[in-house]
């Protein structure tokens, strides 16, 4: 027998696979394929401490569950940044303490997990924001200087807000706070802002933020996605309508999978033929799909133009993706979910990372 090389191995990762992804219209990007023997790269583990440094205490940071994560190239590896949940009691979701964990792959096969958090909220200035709930549902971009941009979720159990943190190594962070605080003497700054998407463009075989007419964009919230602006990727100015009313630019559908509500997802691309937005899409049952059940999010793409980027030229009429296998299913989150957060393009294959049922990391590749 020859010589097993990274490709073979690959090859045989990914390639035996169940299709059930499909790809719609022509400018989606994937199809995104499982591997015919899927498990989950990713799961809690309740031996895991870290030494808490507001309680003092040593804690195990990642005993509740491990999901919704954020990825990024860096060197020779995939970075995957993942939402660490640590136990507390038996509250219900939202009421445990998040943190950031860290697990590396060089093969794009195999992720081995950081022993501690790299990102957690601390005795700092954000801590009014992010204590006692955590740090949530990070996404992450490069900028041309090698800059990482973080956008993530501050949980003080009162309003989620919607976050900036920056790094040169992905280890040591700078907390810049909510993105909204200096728009319009802070108007949105008490209001419920999560999940934000940083437009990318793949520049040199490398997904970099981009500028579109001198700012850089990004997709956020739920249940609408709405759009802001930013020349410095700190500060945000919200997309408004004429009457200073926030503008959504993607919204829920009667009738379709994503009847329920919409969410941004990983950051967006910049293409040939427009903006591609993968997003994540809640279906309420009875105004939606009755075969996919209630309240299972599933993952939509959406096009947007090149140089109006709150104009929406194209939508697809099904999901993607959506959870089939029993980890997808199962789990904190018991109707069912595969949550988008994480897209790089690494050693010319897309892999596509999501949380599972708010419980453990799942991962699909595509190969132009």
């Amino acid at each position: 027998m020859g010589k097993v090389t990274f490709h073979t191995l690959l090859l045989l990762f990914f390639c035996t696979c169940s299709f059930s992804q499909t790809k719609e219209k022509e400018w989606m990007l994937g199809p995104f394929v499982r591997p015919e023997i899927a498990q989950p790269i990713l799961q809690k583990d309740e031996t895991s401490t870290f030494k808490d440094p507001i309680t003092d205490k040593v804690v195990h940071w990642e005993s509740m569950a491990t999901f919704n994560p954020a990825a990024i190239v860096k060197e020779d590896s995939i970075f995957v940044l993942y939402r660490a949940e640590e136990k507390l009691g038996e509250k219900e979701i939202g009421g445990h303490r998040s943190r950031i964990g860290m697990a590396t792959t060089s093969d794009g096969i195999t992720h081995k997990k950081w022993p501690h958090p790299v990102f957690y909220s601390n005795n700092d200035k954000q801590k009014d924001n992010e204590w006692p709930g955590g740090i949530e549902d990070p996404r992450i971009v490069e900028t041309e200087d090698g800059l990482y941009v973080l956008t993530y979720t501050q949980w003080n159990r009162k309003v989620p807000k919607l976050a900036i943190a920056i790094s040169k190594d992905l280890v040591h962070w700078e907390k810049h706070g909510p993105v909204f605080r200096n728009y319009k003497n802070g108007l949105y700054h008490e209001t419920e802002t999560k999940s934000g998407a940083i437009v990318t463009e793949l520049k040199d075989g490398k997904l970099v933020a981009v500028k579109i007419n001198g700012k850089y964009w990004m997709y956020y919230g739920v249940p609408h996605v709405w759009l802001a602006s930013s020349t410095d990727l700190i500060d945000w100015t919200p997309v408004e309508t004429y009457e200073s009313k926030l503008a959504p630019v993607l919204s829920p559908r009667p009738g379709y999978f994503d009847s329920w509500l919409v969410e941004a997802g990983p950051p967006p691309i910049l293409t040939e033929k427009g903006i591609v937005v993968l997003y994540n899409a809640g279906n309420s049952q009875n105004i939606g799909v009755q075969e996919l059940g209630n309240r299972i999010y599933t993952g939509g793409q959406a096009l947007f133009d090149a140089n109006e980027p709150w104009k929406q030229l194209d939508r697809t009429n099904e999901p993607f993706i959506k959870p089939e296998l029993p980890f997808e299913k199962s789990g904190q989150y018991k109707d069912g979910t595969t949550f988008l957060e994480g897209l790089v393009f690494f050693k010319n294959v897309w892999y596509l990372y999501y949380g599972t049922a708010d419980s453990k990391v799942g991962l699909v590749t595509y190969k132009p």
